[in-house]
């Protein structure tokens, strides 16, 4: 531990202690002796402004009471470990979609890299022992992203042209933001459509086209959007219609009784296999996670669904011959 880690923990003890703090019991927690603790509490207190006393009648160090809960360390300091623990989040971030933050995050990326450098902390795995493996991607381009996500950290609407795959169709939308949601390597905006007058998902790298709007957004209590967001199955949203019934093996079992496809589903395990019960609203997205464990698995109920997954299974067997 060098002196920069040791006068923050030094730090972090005195404005979380309820008592005056022992010397000797600042050595063991800083693990250091008496004459660096001494030079850790000049540095504190002479140079960082610290309201550190000394209580004569304890025999100890602490925070005086009446500026102990304002005082903050100025600038932004940070352990090793946090550090690390950032450029870590940084690439993670970069990992989920290069290039989207990367013009901004690098002067912050940098100045952590000479902090880490001057406190011989090593940068050279930090970030690279984490992958983020995204699967089937539809990146989205920066200067959208950024427009919508300042328009939801400010509270204003958007005025947004958007291409739906579904319908092949462009329509333009005066929307009030509410999320932004990374689901399945791809970014989407929760948001309420004025249109529409409902609450609408849009798939980030469909919009063509996003312009702030000066009205103020639409705000939502969090408690209605995970009620509709959360509600339907996967990112598809709306109020369940159906409960899917689905018998896997006892060899998937093993996968699938850990796995969670939905907040509130229901499983059990019968004669070695396992039942999952999920409330769905759309059965698209819940469709395409069924197939992925043909034929180890079995549609118990609704009989729509099973008869959906059987039209696709025909008509896959069809194309095979």
């Amino acid at each position: 531990m060098d002196l920069f880690d040791r006068i923050f923990k030094l730090h972090q003890i005195l404005s979380q202690s309820h008592y005056p703090v022992s010397r000797i019991k600042l050595q063991t927690q800083l693990e250091c002796s008496r004459a660096t603790v001494n030079r850790c509490l000049d540095d504190l207190k002479d140079y960082l402004h610290a309201p550190v006393e000394y209580n004569r009648k304890a025999g100890g160090y602490q925070y005086a009471k009446d500026r102990k809960a304002a005082y903050e360390l100025p600038g932004l300091w940070f352990n090793a470990s946090e550090l690390r623990a950032l450029l870590a989040l940084q690439q993670l971030l970069s990992d989920i979609q290069p290039g989207l933050l990367e013009a901004h995050l690098a002067p912050f990326k940098k100045r952590i890299e000479q902090i880490l450098c001057s406190k011989r902390a090593g940068t050279g795995r930090a970030g690279k022992c984490i992958r983020f493996l995204g699967m089937a991607s539809r990146p989205a381009e920066a200067d959208t992203f950024r427009t919508v996500a300042n328009a939801l950290l400010k509270y204003r609407r958007l005025r947004i042209t958007y291409h739906s795959r579904s319908r092949n169709a462009t329509t333009v939308r005066a929307v009030s933001p509410q999320r932004l949601v990374h689901y399945r390597s791809n970014w989407y905006l929760d948001a309420w459509d004025h249109r529409k007058r409902a609450l609408r998902s849009f798939a980030l790298e469909r919009i063509k086209q996003a312009d702030p709007v000066k009205q103020p957004a639409k705000k939502i209590p969090a408690s209605r959007l995970d009620a509709y967001f959360a509600a339907g199955y996967g990112i598809f949203a709306g109020k369940p219609k159906n409960i899917a019934v689905l018998k896997f093996s006892a060899e998937r079992a093993r996968w699938v009784a850990e796995e969670k496809w939905h907040p509130r589903q229901k499983g059990r395990f019968e004669s070695g296999c396992y039942i999952l019960e999920v409330p769905y609203s759309d059965h698209r997205e819940l469709v395409m996670d069924i197939l992925k464990h043909a034929p180890h698995v079995e549609v118990l109920a609704p009989g729509s669904l099973k008869k959906e997954i059987k039209g696709i299974l025909g008509a896959a067997i069809k194309k095979c011959k």
